[in-house]
């Protein structure tokens, strides 16, 4: 024998150190430090007879992020007015996206809209009942606030969810923990466009495009105006530089979520 370890065993040894450490996320969600793990991570560490995910349409089902330059594009806080029209330019474009879905307002008032998410083939993820930040909260509060989307969710779809997206960002050891009991893995991003805070589309177009690399996570908003107009542009570009989209458990395949964990590029 060589003494060479195998591809998978090296590349664990190598992206430990860089993906699985504590990272300051100050700039990124004002939280505290986190331990994360990388898309990257993930899959090195799966085992090597994994899935390569749940298919999707549009050709994305299997795809192998290890070897495409995967890109995930992720809407928060809907359903909306504005996401038949999302849907839509999603289902044309033939591109899958993951959907962190808010309870209070949205999944209560638009019941046809998550049910067509998940009927197209998109992944339904939890964004909390009310939006507060978990940090700030009481366990029990946390707890509500992540179960109640649950329920919610899988009495719509039949399935429940298995990602969660803190609002703002931020996650602490007690979302962590909570996180798990429910098997709930949690997600951030690595590019925002900031769409809360501009109706310009060309703005959140151009923010966007700036910051997309392989393996990145996109955080979009479906229930701000100048969103929804700027993803056909922002697909078409991304396509063009030869990304490939996929949802976030695409992603991360052949390694799945884990619960409780946190997921950032």
């Amino acid at each position: 024998m060589s003494g060479t370890p195998p591809l998978r065993a090296l590349a664990r040894s190598v992206l430990a150190p860089l993906a699985a450490v504590s990272l300051a996320l100050g700039a990124l969600s004002g939280c505290s430090s986190v331990e994360t793990v990388s898309p990257e991570m993930a899959r090195a560490d799966a085992p090597e007879a994994g899935s390569l995910g749940k298919s999707r349409p549009g050709g994305s089902g299997g795809v192998d992020c290890e070897k495409a330059k995967c890109i995930a594009l992720t809407f928060d806080a809907g359903p909306a007015p504005a996401t038949p029209r999302l849907l839509d330019t999603l289902a044309k474009e033939r591109v899958p996206a993951t959907f962190f879905l808010l309870g209070k307002r949205h999944i209560e008032k638009y019941p046809e809209l998550v049910r067509r998410i998940a009927d197209e083939g998109h992944e339904v993820a939890n964004h909390t009942w009310s939006h507060p930040r978990l940090t700030d909260v009481s366990e029990d509060r946390i707890r509500e606030e992540l179960d109640r989307p649950q329920r919610a969710i899988e009495k719509i779809t039949g399935e429940r969810p298995r990602l969660m997206r803190p609002p703002q960002g931020r996650t602490d050891e007690t979302v962590s923990k909570i996180s798990k009991e429910l098997g709930l893995a949690q997600v951030l991003w690595s590019v925002t466009a900031k769409d809360y805070a501009t109706d310009d589309s060309s703005l959140i177009q151009e923010r966007t495009l700036e910051g997309a690399d392989r393996d990145g996570i996109i955080l979009l908003h479906d229930i701000y105006p100048g969103t929804v107009p700027a993803v056909p542009g922002i697909i078409k570009e991304l396509k063009e530089r030869g990304f490939t989209f996929v949802t976030v458990p695409q992603l991360l395949a052949p390694g799945t979520p884990k619960p409780g964990e946190v997921y950032r590029p």
